[in-house]
């Protein structure tokens, strides 16, 4: 008798999400290193919003698909990359360059990646409590006919996006700058972004995923 392992079925959809999410979920400290004007609107954000409005809209579509205990799931896992690219960050900075480096690129290397403990915390704790809120908020409104997706997505995007900058600025900068003088443009500028880019882009991936999942695999 011979104990083969036991195979685990993953939807083909949720496979490449999850895939997509850890990507992302690592990605978004690195670009929000650049600030990003929104003309014509008087505003400017941090560019890691586009990457953190994607995770949104991937915890989101997995929520509708699969439920909310998966995307609850799928955030909880989301701790993993950005943890362990934190750690390899700091691995790397304490490395020593090589003797042919030029300095500008050293020192600009150093400024994009070297975030600070206080700021690197703040991101984690922002990302868990409003990524877990989207998931809560779309599921929690949902009901009985599953209706008016647009609506949910828009609600869920922009409620967790705006707690996700009130935790970051908060924790990152209190007692540092006048939060007053950051808070609202970041608070506008992401509601806008939420609400604009959010509901289209939950239904483009649900639909993705209903594709790959009904494809038979090879």
């Amino acid at each position: 008798m011979t104990n083969e392992p036991t195979s685990i079925s993953v939807p083909r959809g949720l496979f490449i999400i999850s895939v997509l999410y850890g990507g992302m979920a690592s990605l978004a400290g690195i670009l929000g290193n650049k600030l990003v004007s929104l003309e014509p609107l008087p505003l400017a954000v941090e560019a890691g919003i586009f990457a953190f409005i994607l995770l949104v809209v991937l915890s989101s579509a997995t929520a509708e698909i699969y439920g909310r205990a998966t995307a609850n799931r799928l955030v909880l896992f989301g701790f993993i990359p950005i943890i362990v690219s934190m750690i390899l960050i700091q691995l790397v900075l304490a490395l020593p360059p090589a003797s042919f480096w030029e300095e500008e690129k050293r020192d600009a290397f150093d400024i994009i990646l070297n975030q600070s403990t206080r700021l690197m915390f703040a991101g984690i704790l922002a990302y868990g409590a409003s990524q877990l809120l989207n998931v809560f908020l779309i599921t929690r409104l949902k009901g009985e006919s599953g209706r008016f997706l647009w609506l949910r997505s828009m609600i869920a995007g922009v409620t967790s996006q705006a707690l996700d900058t009130l935790i970051f600025i908060t924790v990152a900068f209190y007692g540092v700058v006048p939060l007053m003088k950051i808070m609202p443009g970041q608070l506008l500028a992401k509601i806008v972004l939420s609400a604009a880019f959010v509901p289209p882009l939950v239904y483009a991936i649900v639909a993705l995923i209903k594709r790959l999942d009904a494809e038979k695999p090879q």
